[in-house]
């Protein structure tokens, strides 16, 4: 069975909501605000929207001075994740369109383009920290680490097969592990890179990159909390995907993306860098894992790893998106309204 990429124009569309399905319907691509079959899109589009920023608002002027005199561990891990946070964020802007052209719930495209164009804007964002902090020649060193790393490739390879497969393949198979591939990206991915510069902010370091992350990670719990939303709505609506076989084998993908989260955070940030050890690494992406399996509704992956370790709350207050008031410079308010999103997949 392969899925059929949706027409462009379709006047004979389905506009029945109850016949609406996340894949395989008969949409006709039409946005209708009023008519949506998944109640919770409605919230997520004006959180999404409402998250609205530019980079360029935060002042860099203090980590330009500070770049330099950083100790040689944390300039090198700066630089590497940095490096593979460039990557993902290009990655997510180039793949999610592929993926929008084989959905067929309109509302789930309509987010799925805000968070296309938020990616692109944290792509900026790391581009503007480069620009800035960064001679140009380095700059270039530390944009192509990704693919010159072996450990930063290596990653890149695992998520990059995954959706060249689907590429390849349309199958509904392929079309929900590079769902789960998205899944991983968002909630794993991305999180020994925010540790470490969230570490460089309670060392009272690099105050403007620290708050482009948290800027960019309140983004990243929003599209994590899409996937999330997402994937329950295809196990109810496809359950043939989620045997328990298939189930074991995103339990595998999940595992897979902790294993190597943890290997690249040991090789990137290892004992050397102030206020974080390989230890602590483990500990926390163990339980980002079985974090990320409970709220699919999997079974954990990690025994003894169900609460998030103390040595790591500090991760969360500064990852609080609802406790970003303003910036380090500006006391203009950036705050926003609470929502749900963001409790439940922090």
């Amino acid at each position: 069975m392969q899925l059929k990429k949706k027409p462009l124009f379709n006047p004979q569309g389905d506009i029945d909501v109850i016949n609406r399905r996340m894949i395989g319907g008969n949409t006709t691509n039409l946005n209708d605000f009023n008519n949506m079959k998944y109640s919770w899109v409605s919230d997520w589009y004006r959180q999404a929207m409402n998250n609205f920023w530019v980079p360029e608002e935060i002042n860099l002027g203090m980590d330009v001075k500070e770049y330099p005199h950083l100790p040689q561990p944390e300039r090198r891990a700066y630089d590497k994740i940095l490096s593979f946070l460039i990557f993902l964020d290009s990655l997510q802007t180039a793949n999610l369109p592929t993926i929008g052209e084989y959905i067929t719930a309109n509302e789930i495209n309509l987010c799925l383009s805000i968070q296309t164009f938020q990616e692109a804007l944290h792509s900026q964002s790391y581009s503007y920290m480069l620009d800035t902090i960064c001679e140009p020649q380095q700059r270039n060193e530390v944009l192509y680490q990704w693919r010159d790393d072996e450990h930063l490739l290596e990653r890149n390879t695992f998520i990059g097969n995954i959706y060249n497969a689907f590429q390849e393949t349309k199958s509904p198979e392929n079309f929900m592990k590079t769902v789960i591939g998205n899944y991983i990206l968002e909630g794993i991915y991305f999180y020994s890179g925010f540790m470490f510069f969230y570490n460089l902010g309670r060392n009272n370091r690099m105050p403007g990159s620290v708050q482009e992350i948290r800027y960019i990670n309140r983004d990243e719990n929003t599209h994590l909390w899409l996937f999330r939303n997402m994937i329950l709505e295809l196990k109810k609506e496809e359950p043939y995907l989620f045997t328990e076989e298939k189930v074991e084998e995103y339990r595998g993908m999940i595992k897979e993306g902790c294993e190597q989260e943890i290997r690249w955070g040991h090789y990137a940030i290892g004992n050397d860098v102030q206020g974080l050890t390989q230890e602590m690494i483990t500990d926390y992406i163990q339980y980002l894992g079985n974090l990320r399996c409970h709220n699919l509704g999997f079974e954990h992956i990690y025994e003894g790893h169900e609460v998030e370790p103390s040595s790591m709350t500090w991760v969360s207050q500064f990852s609080n998106a609802n406790m970003i008031k303003t910036d380090f410079f500006e006391a203009r308010s950036t705050a926003y309204a609470k929502s749900s999103a963001l409790i439940d997949d922090l």
